[in-house]
């Protein structure tokens, strides 16, 4: 009878203590507005679920439980159930600066306030709804210390476009996905821009769709991440699980009616296995191009003539079917402007626990992007070789140009149809295109491992390859054409191949609420290879504008690097310290050793303050240690061609001239900072660094003979030569750039924030506004050249070279940003003032400095259901461009072919713009 009574009582209070009610409601925020994706969790379980596209959620829990309600960018609730069952919740917007990020320290998460180093957490919603298209773009109108910019007619550069941070270049700021270091493009940037020979991440590789946030660690970080984090870290961190599936359709063109584009992106995440997600990205992104070339007309024409030697048959005499060209084409055949672009992405993040204590992830992405820019037009005046030639046969002679409009088409030498390059028996010119082929990988595989006893281990191998190939089309090899009669008008001009495999294994240790350590190591392997141009591409000075890959250039180098690396930080109630020290061994230079330390001091609960010191180091780019570029020239005076163009460390003749072999840069970084959250609503930050970087690698100016022949093989008789010249002689080197360690520079700034977070402006509508600046300047403190060229008076890096370091980019940026949400829409006003920069006068020429400019921006976004949005972006909505180059300068290049210069401006020349879309949640 016992038994049965024990039993009987086990089974009513059994059941009793299972029983569970249906608890569900709806979650808003202060404004009313729906919030999908709320979790939902009771207290001390892991019974959760999260709301639906109208905010609704419904959940089974015990009697009396407590539910905790939380959302990322909102304060959580907390709701005891009770006798109720039914709830209406309303979220109140958090501080931004209690924002959890995992850049910057390697052991723990901390909120950006708890941080010793000012980093930016900018959400993938905050990118979008700057209008941008590419992620580079987003993030210079988002972060003031961050600069990007397209550069047109600058061959590679136009596909590439140069980003750094802090103006330090794009070679010293590190680029991580999930964590894990991006690899390098395989485009070295060679043309006279800022960033010029320079080695950057190719940005446009990572979609944003893809993309959940982005953290920007504005401090020196060598120490905790390796090579190039001299300027600071950008970790871009993948959904990883979206709860809905988005579909983003957007399309744009500026007020010129060109440059249109358009942009899909899908973004799913699947469920598989027991608790695996797929999360998976496919994007697609086509431009047209844009066309701001100056308008020149016949002058131009007239001053060719003009500068011909007086004993020229033609000087002064311009014929006038060139004339007539010019007049009818005042561009005079030029496009200056953004290329055409067709961008293809695809990313795949996927995650998998092993067991309760491990989680296997991988990332996969593939990005293949074709793109086509220009070189200069060439002229009816400028290429009589290739006219008189007869290589080129009339083909359309239409009605505009003078002809008769029989649409005639002629075959050349070859059979080929001809490009248009003859009319009725005028010459017009040509204008060789700068066509690109990239293909970007990044793959990861790696297993979080959490130990016990607060000790995380995570092992991971990551490879990435960036490949570019040329291809240049509608252009002539001349050299070629000179002796055969004929030549081709499209080539294949080669390229390059970058790799990267990287092995890691990084540890973390919580000894205690004070104590937290981090430490590990890295083996990284990296191959640079040069890829083959077809044979007429290089046939002596190769083809116009671009002269393809000899298989003199031919290389293919790699290298290996061993790194290990350990950290600490040490909290005594609101006093943090902590430091980090780093050593790498690379098999082509030697060692680095880096260390760091940072304190911060919490004031109140409320302010803090940061300071940090730390050295740096990057290591030389294999593409700047090893890159050959060259072409053989015939001279006056030479009985053989002659080289001339980029050569490496490696060649007698750089060697000869007293240049070593690359190593590493250094660098000094002090910084330190105040934050102070004056209410739930208004925070501030200020934080001030000085960075100086010691042998900095240069690209140099060009090395000839100094007195300006352009073979430098006769200068006296033989013996009496300068030892410069002979070298060069001795060579048959005409005229040369290298790189070596030969910059100190110092760059002092200061970054300030002022956040206000959605002020509850009525019970509908919340305002925020964001002033966020930076306030940069690079000085050169000394160029150490070599003892032979200073002996003999050469400067290997000239004042247009040293502007590029200190004036070509803007010295300020200013954003103002002003939201209005509401339940149904938002408006964005976005001002930014891009400060003043300078044109370096070339050829005895002024410089010329440019006023700051500032760029409005407005957005408007329409919600017409949770799942459906209406975005329209007006950007440049003044139609501001920089100013216009002065013709003293001796910058506006190309017989004024470009009205705004090509190489130093602050925000580029696509002028007024349009942008919409759709965005679908399913």
């Amino acid at each position: 009878m016992r038994t049965i009574h024990a039993v009987l009582l086990t089974f009513t209070f059994g059941y009793l203590s299972f029983a569970q009610i249906e608890v569900s409601g709806e979650v808003t925020s202060s404004i009313g507005e729906t919030l999908p994706a709320v979790t939902v969790l009771e207290r001390g379980t892991s019974n959760a679920t999260l709301t639906d596209f109208d905010g609704l959620f419904s959940l089974s829990v015990q009697p009396g439980a407590v539910l905790e309600v939380s959302y990322l960018g909102y304060e959580p609730q907390i709701i005891e159930v009770g006798d109720q069952t039914q709830f209406k919740i309303s979220l109140n917007r958090g501080e931004r600066l209690e924002e959890v990020v995992i850049l910057g320290n390697q052991s723990r998460p901390r909120t950006i306030l708890d941080s010793p180093v000012p980093i930016d957490n900018i959400k993938a919603q905050e990118l979008v709804f700057t209008g941008k298209p590419f992620i580079e773009d987003m993030l210079r109108f988002a972060v003031p210390s961050y600069q990007s910019l397209n550069h047109y007619i600058s061959d590679g550069t136009a596909h590439y476009d140069p980003a750094d941070l802090r103006g330090l270049g794009p070679s010293r700021t590190l680029v991580l996905i999930n964590g894990k270091r991006k690899g390098q493009a395989a485009q070295i940037l060679l043309n006279r821009n800022p960033g010029k020979g320079d080695v950057g991440v190719d940005m446009k590789s990572i979609p944003v769709a893809a993309i959940e946030r982005v953290e920007v660690l504005r401090d020196g970080a060598s120490a905790q991440y390796g090579s190039d984090a001299i300027a600071g870290v950008m970790n871009i961190i993948l959904k990883e699980d979206s709860e809905f599936s988005t579909l983003a359709a957007n399309t744009g063109i500026t007020s010129e009616g060109d440059g249109f584009n358009i942009r899909l992106d899908f973004n799913h995440t699947l469920n598989f296995g027991n608790g695996g997600k797929v999360n998976f990205t496919l994007s697609r992104y086509i431009q047209e191009l844009t066309n701001r070339a100056g308008s020149v007309g016949e002058r131009d024409v007239i001053e060719f003539h003009q500068g011909l030697p007086q004993s020229h048959p033609e000087y002064n005499k311009p014929r006038q079917y060139e004339l007539e060209w010019a007049r009818k084409n005042p561009r005079l055949g030029m496009h200056v402007g953004q290329p055409e672009m067709d961008n293809i992405n695809v990313y795949v993040n996927l995650t998998h626990p092993i067991g309760e204590n491990a989680k296997f992830y991988t990332v996969h992405g593939h990005t293949y992007r074709y793109g086509k820019s220009f070189a200069y037009y060439r002229a009816p005046y400028w290429r009589k070789d290739v006219a008189d030639s007869g290589l080129l046969a009339p083909i359309d002679d239409s009605p505009e140009l003078g002809g008769n409009g029989n649409g005639r088409r002629d075959r050349d030498k070859n059979g080929d149809y001809t490009e248009p390059i003859f009319t009725n028996g005028a010459y017009i010119g040509y204008q060789p295109t700068f066509e690109t082929k990239i293909v970007d990988d990044f793959n990861l595989i790696g297993i979080d491992f959490d130990l016990g006893q607060d000790l995380v281990l995570d092992l991971s191998a990551s490879h990435g390859n960036n490949k570019l190939e040329y291809i240049v089309n509608n252009s002539v090899n001349r050299d070629y054409l000179a002796d055969h009669g004929t030549a081709p008008h499209n080539y294949y001009n080669g390229g390059y191949n970058l790799r990267q495999w990287i092995l890691n294994a990084d540890f973390s240790k919580l000894i205690n609420d004070q104590v937290s350590l981090a430490w590990g190591t890295e083996y990284r392997t990296e191959i640079f290879s040069s890829i083959l141009g077809d044979p007429f591409s290089f046939y002596e000075g190769g083809s116009d504008s671009f002269g393809g890959i000899n298989p003199d250039n031919l290389i293919t180098v790699d290298r290996n690097s061993f790194a290990a690396y350990g950290g600490i930080d040490l909290e005594f109630g609101k006093f943090l310290v902590g430091g980090a020290g780093r050593f790498e061994e690379y098999s082509d230079f030697g060692n680095n050793f880096s260390w760091k330390v940072h304190a911060r001091q919490k004031l109140g609960v409320d302010g803090t303050i940061r300071a940090s010191y730390s050295t740096g180091f990057r290591a030389p780019a294999l593409h700047q240690r090893h890159l050959e570029n060259t072409i053989y020239i015939i001279v006056a005076n030479s009985p053989f061609p002659v080289l001339q163009g980029t050569l490496s460390n490696d060649h007698p003749a750089v060697k000869s001239l007293g240049v070593s072999n690359l190593f590493a840069e250094t660098s000094n970084n002090i910084a330190a900072g105040l934050t102070y959250r004056f209410s739930r609503y208004f925070s501030a930050s200020l934080d001030l660094y000085q960075i100086d970087v010691n042998d900095r690698i240069l690209f140099s100016s060009q090395i000839s003979a100094k007195d300006g022949e352009a073979d430098g093989l006769v200068n006296g008789a033989p013996g009496s030569r300068e030892p410069v010249e002979q070298i060069l002689v001795d060579n048959d080197v005409v005229a040369i750039q290298f790189f070596l360690n030969a910059g100190n520079t110092r760059t002092r700034g200061a970054d300030v924030v002022f956040n206000l977070d959605r002020v509850e402006v009525s019970p509908e509508a919340t305002f925020s506004a964001i002033l966020a600046a930076n306030f940069n300047s690079t000085q050169i403190q000394s160029i150490d050249t070599p003892q032979l060229l200073e002996d003999n008076g050469y400067d290997i890096f000239d004042k247009a070279e040293e502007y590029l370091l200190t004036d070509a980019k803007p010295k300020s940026k200013i954003n103002l940003g002003l939201t209005l949400d509401t339940r149904k829409y938002s408006i964005g006003l976005n001002n930014t003032q891009f400060g003043v920069v300078t044109v370096p006068g070339v050829l005895g020429g002024i410089d010329q400095e440019l006023s700051s400019k500032v760029v409005t921006d407005v957005q408007f976004t329409y919600k017409f259901n949770p799942n459906l949005q209406l975005n329209l972006f007006v950007n440049n909505i003044f139609d501001v461009y920089p100013d216009e180059t002065d013709p003293r300068t001796n910058d506006t290049r190309a017989g004024n072919r470009f009205t705004w210069s090509n190489h130093v401006q602050q925000h580029g020349t696509k002028g007024l713009n349009f942008a919409a879309g759709l965005n679908y949640r399913f």
